[in-house]
């Protein structure tokens, strides 16, 4: 029987799970939607318990959907979205829901903490600007405010290790997703004891740390029956699922970048030297010895589907592109702030609102839809400027495009011309959890190393290089941008 590997992402709004032959084709896939809850402002959190109640469906279904016998599968790997605190106990018990990326409700904390210890000795070891949507400040908010929870606690675990647990009963962090943590050193990936207690944190409540591919350990009796996986299978840590996509996309040598285009924006550049940014996000990639300097924006391949949804009527979204082929670059002078949630890198501002600027009744709908996908793009060029200030030379970049976005020709080509460099586009739309999968395969031998496992299985189906006509133009487009947001910045705060 051929040997296949698992791998699961915990999304924000569904589980996604794949199973994987050797040579990174997908078998068989499934994913479960959960629910996000706002109980309060600033406050968004999930259940842990709805993330493994879809997984357990996904897995059953994945295997019923492939005819994949659960002995085939010899390694499970997990990725994650960053920045949960989920309080468990000795045994494993969930206490609470967990506030996830989105939430803010630590933000008082966040600023007096920082206020106490100094923004420059908290970035000196974490190499991360000390904000609320952090897992460390979520941690004082449950000291500080339920406390009852707080005491009960033994671990606080990340999403890909609650699942971890789940499966195998070990609680563990990993040296990717653990960046989440301030006093979390992220060019050694070790605790910083003494910048814990200073924040009133004990390293008691945080797990030992793994590799990515480490096995932490196979599955339990009880967790075999809930999903119909063998029992025994071996679980790695797994990581940050921007992390593992960017796996998935190929990237695992110094100056490739992953471009985001899922229903977020972002950027992961690899370096193998620790680079930071206070308007950027850094961590360890999931391969061993190298580290990403991250961007994460609002704004992505959702806006498009926000568009569509209110006033596509109907049309496609290949039919709506057309329409925005239709423009000229630039969109003659509509320019759009995708700022639909408020803004995560670079500005960090939770007041941001989305802005479309310059229509007249000369414009259409293809303005606005092209408007709208030169705006996305221009809030990854925005990070590209600002991980220049860091030491990054962009032209030196290799860019891989994932997500929905690089299914469109049209959006990579606009992704091409506004950076000025070439693009190139791997032929998986599962990178998040093939990304997972590798880490399981170089954990359990199916791969001899990263090189192998990415050469086994990220294929480029295509390369598009800039229009530097096209280069000009959007030079003098994002200046508006720059500038449109500078200009409309202080309404949003009243």
């Amino acid at each position: 029987m051929e040997n296949l590997l698992l791998g699961i992402d915990i999304g924000t709004s569904a589980c996604k799970i794949a199973v994987f032959n050797k040579k990174g084709e997908v078998l068989a896939q499934s994913n479960q939607e959960y629910n996000i809850y706002y109980p309060d402002a600033g406050w968004v959190e999930q259940n842990p318990e709805e993330w493994w109640r879809g997984v357990c469906l996904g897995i059953k279904d994945c295997l019923a959907k492939g005819e994949i016998q659960s002995s085939q599968i010899i390694g499970i790997g997990i990725a994650g979205q960053g920045w949960s605190a989920i309080p468990v106990d000795k045994d494993g018990n969930c206490l609470s829901n967990t506030p996830i990326w989105m939430d803010t409700r630590s933000k008082e904390i966040a600023a007096r903490v920082e206020d106490e210890i100094g923004a420059d000795k908290i970035f000196e070891v974490s190499g991360n600007a000390f904000l609320p949507a952090y897992t460390t400040s979520k941690l004082i908010w449950f000291k500080e405010t339920m406390p009852e929870i707080y005491n009960k606690t033994y671990k606080f675990l990340q999403s890909n290790s609650y699942i971890g647990m789940k499966l195998t009963g070990v609680m563990s962090s990993d040296k990717c997703q653990n960046y989440g943590l301030h006093f979390y050193n992220t060019k050694t990936c070790t605790y910083d004891e003494e910048l814990a207690n200073a924040m009133g944190l004990s390293l008691d409540k945080v797990p030992d740390i793994y590799q990515c591919h480490d096995i932490i350990g196979r599955v339990t009796k009880e967790a075999a029956e809930l999903t119909s996986l063998a029992e025994g299978t071996p679980v790695v840590a797994g990581g940050l699922d921007a992390a593992c996509g960017t796996l998935g996309a190929g990237v695992y040598l110094p100056k490739q970048t992953q471009i985001q285009g899922g229903q977020a924006g972002g950027i992961s550049i690899c370096e193998d030297q620790p680079i930071a940014h206070p308007q950027l996000i850094f961590g360890p990639h999931v391969v061993p010895d190298l580290w990403l300097l991250q961007a994460g924006t609002v704004g992505g391949g959702g806006v498009l589907r926000w568009f569509k949804q209110q006033f596509g009527e109907g049309k496609s979204f290949d039919e709506l592109t057309a329409l925005a082929e239709e423009i000229s670059p630039g969109s003659d002078g509509v320019t759009f702030l995708p700022y639909m949630a408020g803004e995560r890198c670079p500005i960090w501002n939770p007041d941001a609102k989305a802005v479309f600027y310059g229509l007249g009744f000369d414009k259409t709908k293809g303005h606005m839809v092209r408007a709208a996908m030169e705006g996305v793009v221009f809030s990854v060029q925005h990070n590209l400027k600002v991980a220049e200030e860091a030491g990054v030379n962009i032209h030196e970049l290799d860019f891989r495009a994932m997500g929905g976005a690089a299914n469109s020709r049209l959006w990579v080509q606009i992704y091409a011309d506004v950076t000025g460099c070439k693009i190139s586009v791997p032929a998986s739309d599962t990178a998040t959890t093939l990304g997972a999968a590798l880490l399981a395969g170089v954990g359990v031998g199916l791969y001899d190393n990263f090189a192998e496992a990415v050469g086994e299985t990220v294929k480029i189906t295509r390369v598009q290089e800039p229009d530097m006509e096209n280069h000009k133009v959007y030079q003098r487009s994002m200046e508006r941008y720059l500038g449109l947001y500078e200009a409309v910045k202080p309404t949003f705060s009243r």
